[in-house]
Parts: structure tokens; C-alpha cells; sequence
């Protein structure tokens, strides 16, 4: 079998299981979970075996014309250079955890066939954007992604959160998406093709004649996939879908499909400085801004929701700087840690006795009670902080070297100050990385809350997941950066001295504060009794508000809520903390801006068509009503009535006639 039919295999057979799925899960119901699992894993298997046949050396090309188009040809085509088939590995491997995982977590969920399906498609669209060489059937992958995203959000649509939040998920990624396709067109239009290789081959002989234009319009379609800002609003409230979808989006799939299409085009992103300054720029304000946000979040899955726009970050930071090397080895490393977090995460909502979210404040006793997610989330956050020698370390440097290296002029075609844009974020978002890792740490495992009650203990499918997740955590980023090279274009990922140092600095300074913070707090509310935190009757946490937590109103009906006094989070933010906890307002700024004058602009149209159009309509049906009303009156029946108007109406012809005549 050739490489190419293997790696057309591998986005097949989980699109395959995602139709088989759908239309034997209510029937044959023991066919669901064997469906929902071996997909992936053959996939996987088979996506490994494609790595290994490609092995960083010459692309594995293959294509066949789709259709006719009598201008720019679509084909169907794969290119798998080394980057796609590392991320082609990674996006099996997590969805075949995420599935696995699955079985689990959602055991007695009435929906759990339609999620596995729609799991599975999640999976195979985002395989096909890896593998796919054309930039159409790219699109396809991207769009049923979003499809996917939708319905996977708002799985538990029974609560207005999730019903909302799919809503918010769907709209926002689809307002970047609109000048997405008007760049993928116009690029395709100067290129004279679809076809990757030909669109890169003619950045390369300087043929793209509008490079600005065309890289700021695909970096509207990035920002919103990639949760960037200044659409990153819609991630956060995404975790009101179950938690493995969560991992699943943040790990592997749609907010790394914006990362991995840049990392593929950066040429033609390179072919502009406005469009690398751009890049660093929206790189750094999402960097540091969800650093702060991540810091006054309540919610567990809101924490980690931050935090993958702030490494997500990182990443297009990376590629601002032209190392697209550097972004894809943290793309890697940072979908093991995140996949972990999320569902170690998930594994104490379980324990919890939650459905889909949990306020961290309100946790206690939850070390002793699961120790395989309190031991795996420990290694996840260390790897997150960018602690030596856990993976995210080396993938984190190796950005941060790169940024360097661009601020000191030495990269072609970026300018220096996207070099220095980049360092510095990335520097101040080390710090806030490590506080709000180690705040999650402790408010998650030694908090003061009310303790929940026990729900036994988790599945075996859970907890071997989270272990299996561990090793590369623990051990990618060390074994990694000296192997990746060959497969990254040569570019050097060994960690520079001097950004190690610093960043590493940095990390151990805003852990030793938080923690600083946290032992003050905690000693300052061991002299008061903490607030009410009553558990909810139904046992579901639901979504605490930002700014119910900040102002300690009710956010639950009558149930009294009250923050953890002991949150360091309060303390190192101080004024701040109310304004990041609600995201620095960004929503209530798109609301102001759009969708109020929506709103408003709805309500013009509405009246216009009630009071003006259907004026219109029902005056021109009242005229001809009241001609057939007279017509009708003159209808008595009466035939003495009908003869009198008669010899009237003969009268009075007669008469006209004399007149007209005595007239001439």
C-alpha cells in the first residue's frame, strides 16, 4: 500500500465511523462505542506509519483534479511535508484519548451516540485540513469544523449556557470566516491555483501582487478559529459543552487549525512586514491579556480556556517571527499538556458531581479523593508554567529563542520590532502563565470550599488516559527539540541561554508569588468564617458569572455564593481582578458596537414593514373591498328597484344627448 493511499486512510476512517455512527447508534446500540474508538486508533497507526515513510525528507504529493472550473482548478490533493505529519499524529492520538476517555465520562449520557459521531467528524475534518494540498478542500475540513464545534458546545442544549455559547461559537468564528474565503480567493487568483505548492511557488518567484491585503484578510478567518484576539470571546464560554470536547478543540483540532494554516502559508504572510507586525502584535495583546483573565477566573475549564489563548499566543508569536518551526514544536507539546489539563480537569467535575463546570472556590478535600488527576494535572501545570524539564519548557524557549533572534534584525523578512513585540509578551506572559498554574493548583487541591460529596471512584478509561497523556508532558519537549529539526526546515529548537534563564526566572518568581499571596490570604480568612457557599440542590455548578463572582451577588437563584476568600488572584490583581474576571469587557464592547445597533436596526425594519409596507398592502386591498361593497348594496333583488334605474338611467342618457346636441 502507498503512502499516499495510507494517508488518504487516515481522515477517511474517521468520517467513516462518524456515518457508521450516526446511522447505527440508536439501532444497534452495543456498535456505538466500538465505532466511536477503533477509527481513530487505526488512524493513528496509520498516521504514524505515514510519518515514518515521509520522515521529514521529501513531501508525499498526490492529486486528481475534483472539477472543472474552466478557470482556477480544484483538486483533491495531499501535501504532507514534516509538519503535517507530526500534527496528523498528534490530532489522532488525542481524539483517540479524547474517545476513549469518552466512554467513561459521558457512560450515561442519552446523547453519547450522536457526540461520538459527531467526535468523529470533528476528527476526520481537521486530519483533512492537515493533509489536504488543496486550499478548497482545506476550506471544506475548516467548515465542518465549525459545524462540528457547534452542535459539540451545545451538546448539553437543555441549559441557556450551552445553547449560547454554540451560538457565540458558531457566529464569531463565521464573521472571520467571511474575509478568510475573500483571501483564499484572492491569493488563489494571483497564484493561478489552489494547489499549495503552486501557491507557494509563486510567493517564491514574487508573482503574489497584493500580499498585504491578502495575508490581513486571512488573518481576520485565523483569529477567529484560533481564538485570537480580537475574536477570542467566543472559547471561554465554549466550555459549557462536555470536557472531552473541550480538550478535543483546545488540544488538537479548530483552535490549531488556525496556527497549523499560517505555519503552512508563512511565505506568503512573509511577503508582507505589515502583515508580520500585525501578527506579533495581535500575538502579544492575546498573550498578556488572557494571562490576566486566566488569573480571575473562578471557573476551572475558564482558567484553562485562557490558557490556551495565551499559548496559542506563543505560537502565532512564533510565526510572526518566521519560525514556524518553533510554533509547530509547541503546537505538539502544548496539545499533550492541554489535552491533560482538560481532562484531569474533567475528572474532577466528576468527582465534583458536576455536569460540566466547577468553581474552583468551591472545592476542597479533592487531593486525597483522586490522586491520578492531582498527580497528572501537577505534571500538566508544571508543563504549562514552562518548568525544566517538562515538555512545555523546550517548545516555550524555542519561541522565545526566536523571538531573539528577530529582535536582533537576524531573521529575513520580519522587522525587528515584531521581534521585540514578541520577546517582551512572551517574557510578561511567562510570569502570569506560572501564577495562574499555580493559583488553579492551589485553590483546585487545597482550597478551603465546601467539600462535595463522593461519587465513588472515576472509570478505569478516565484515569489510564490521564497517565497515558503524562509521557509526553512529562518527556516530549526533552526528546524533541534536538530530533525535530530534520523535520522543521533545519531550523535550530535548542533552548538560547539567555531567554531560558529569563523566562524560567520569571516563572519561578510568579509561582513564588501567587503562592506568597495565596498563604496571606489564607491566614487573613482563617480569622473569619468563610462565606456561604451552599451546593446546588441538582449538584450542577453551571456557569458562575464574572461578575456575579466579582460583586458577590447570587449566581446561582437563591443559593448564596461567595468567592474563596483565599484566592491569591484577588490580591495580585487587585483593581484589576473585577475587569479581567469579565474578560476587560470585551463583550459588552461587541455588544455595544454591533449588536445593539442589530438590535436596533431588527426593530426599524420590523416597524417599517408593519406600520409602512403593510399599510401599503392593506390600502390597496381596501379600495376594491369597498367598490364590491357598494356593487353589492345595489343588489336588492327587487325587480321594481332594477326597472326604476333603468328608466332613470335612460332619463338621463336622453337628456345627455339633447344637451350634447342643443351644445353643437
Amino acid at each position: 500500500m502507498t503512502t499516499t493511499t495510507l494517508a488518504a486512510l487516515v481522515p477517511l476512517l474517521p468520517f467513516l465511523g462518524a456515518t457508521a455512527g450516526l446511522l447505527l447508534g440508536r439501532t444497534v446500540p452495543g456498535f456505538v462505542r466500538p465505532l466511536a474508538v477503533l477509527p481513530p486508533l487505526v488512524s493513528l497507526v496509520l498516521a504514524a506509519l505515514v510519518a515514518v515513510h515521509q520522515a521529514g525528507g521529501q513531501a508525499v504529493d498526490g492529486h486528481t483534479e475534483l472539477t472543472p472550473t474552466g478557470s482556477v482548478p480544484i483538486e483533491l490533493s495531499l501535501h504532507i511535508d514534516g509538519f503535517a505529519a507530526l500534527v496528523a499524529v498528534l490530532v489522532a492520538f488525542v481524539a483517540s484519548c479524547v474517545q476513549i476517555y469518552s466512554t467513561g465520562y459521558l457512560r450515561d449520557d442519552p446523547r453519547y451516540p450522536s457526540y461520538a459521531a459527531l467526535v468523529s467528524l470533528f476528527t476526520s475534518a481537521m486530519l483533512l485540513v492537515v493533509y489536504s494540498g488543496d486550499l478548497i478542500v482545506l476550506l471544506v475540513g475548516w467548515e465542518v469544523m465549525g459545524i462540528c464545534s457547534y452542535f459539540l458546545v451545545g451538546h448539553y442544549w437543555e441549559t441557556p449556557e450551552a445553547r449560547a455559547a454554540s451560538l457565540k461559537a458558531f457566529l464569531v468564528t463565521k464573521l472571520g470566516d467571511v474575509p478568510f474565503l475573500i483571501g483564499l480567493f484572492a491569493l488563489a487568483t494571483d497564484a493561478g491555483s489552489f494547489r499549495i505548492t503552486r501557491v507557494l511557488g509563486a510567493v517564491a518567484t514574487g508573482n503574489l501582487h497584493h500580499p498585504t491585503v491578502i495575508a490581513l484578510l486571512l488573518l481576520a478567518g485565523v483569529a477567529g478559529k484560533s481564538a485570537q484576539f480580537p475574536l477570542h470571546t467566543w472559547l471561554p464560554d465554549a466550555m459549557a459543552g462536555p470536557t472531552p470536547v473541550s480538550a478535543l478543540i483546545h488540544a488538537a483540532t479548530m483552535v490549531a487549525a488556525g496556527v497549523y494554516f499560517v505555519a503552512r502559508l508563512l511565505p506568503v504572510f512573509e511577503a508582507s512586514q505589515a502583515a508580520m507586525l500585525v501578527l506579533a502584535v495581535m500575538a502579544a495583546v492575546t498573550m498578556t491579556g488572557s494571562g490576566l483573565a486566566a488569573l480571575a477566573q473562578d471557573d476551572i475549564k475558564r482558567v484553562l480556556a485562557y490558557s490556551t489563548i495565551g499559548q496559542l499566543g506563543y505560537m502565532t508569536g512564533a510565526l510572526a517571527v518566521g519560525d514556524r518551526g518553533a510554533a509547530v514544536f509547541h503546537l505538539l507539546s502544548h496539545g499533550a499538556f492541554k489535552a491533560l489539563l482538560f481532562l484531569a480537569a474533567g475528572v474532577i467535575i466528576h468527582a465534583a458531581g458536576t455536569n460540566s463546570l466547577a468553581a474552583m472556590s468551591r472545592m476542597h478535600g479533592l487531593r486525597d479523593r483522586i490522586p491520578d488527576a492531582y498527580w497528572t494535572m501537577t505534571v500538566a501545570l508544571l508543563a504549562l508554567a514552562a518548568i525544566p524539564p517538562f515538555s512545555g519548557f523546550f517548545s516555550k524557549e524555542s519561541v522565545l529563542g526566536a523571538a531573539e533572534h528577530a529582535a536582533h534584525g537576524h531573521t529575513v523578512h520580519v522587522p525587528g520590532a515584531a521581534g521585540w513585540i514578541v520577546l517582551v509578551a512572551g517574557l510578561v506572559t511567562a510570569l502570569l502563565t506560572a501564577a495562574y498554574a499555580t493559583r488553579l493548583w492551589l485553590l483546585a487541591f487545597r482550597g478551603r470550599g465546601a467539600e462535595a460529596p463522593d461519587h465513588g471512584r472515576q472509570p478505569l478509561t478516565m484515569t489510564v488516559v490521564l497517565w497515558v497523556l503524562a509521557v509526553p508532558s512529562l518527556a516530549f519537549g526533552g526528546l524533541a527539540y534536538r530530533s525535530l529539526p530534520g523535520w522543521f526546515d533545519g531550523q535550530d529548537l535548542t533552548p538560547a541561554l539567555l531567554t531560558s534563564i529569563l523566562g524560567t526566572g520569571l516563572a519561578v518568581v510568579g509561582g513564588l508569588l501567587t503562592y506568597g499571596a495565596w498563604q496571606r490570604t489564607t491566614a487573613l480568612a482563617a480569622r473569619a468564617p468563610l462565606g456561604a457557599v451552599a451546593a446546588h440542590p441538582e449538584g450542577d455548578a453551571g456557569l458562575v458569572e464574572a461578575e456575579a463572582i466579582a460583586t458577590h451577588e447570587p449566581a446561582y437563584g437563591d443559593i448564596a455564593y461567595a468567592p474563596d476568600p483565599a484566592d491569591p488572584g484577588r490580591l495580585l490583581l487587585g483593581p484589576l481582578h473585577r475587569h479581567a474576571a469579565a474578560g476587560f469587557h470585551l463583550d459588552a464592547v461587541y455588544t455595544a458596537l454591533f449588536v445593539r445597533p442589530v438590535q436596533a436596526g431588527a426593530s426599524l425594519v420590523r416597524f417599517l414593514d408593519r406600520e409602512v409596507v403593510d399599510t401599503y398592502v392593506s390600502g390597496a386591498a381596501a379600495l376594491p373591498r369597498l367598490l364590491g361593497a357598494a356593487v353589492r348594496r345595489a343588489q336588492t333583488g327587487n325587480v321594481q328597484t332594477y326597472v326604476s334605474a333603468l328608466l332613470a338611467g335612460t332619463v338621463v342618457l336622453a337628456v345627455a344627448v339633447v344637451l350634447v346636441a342643443t351644445g353643437a
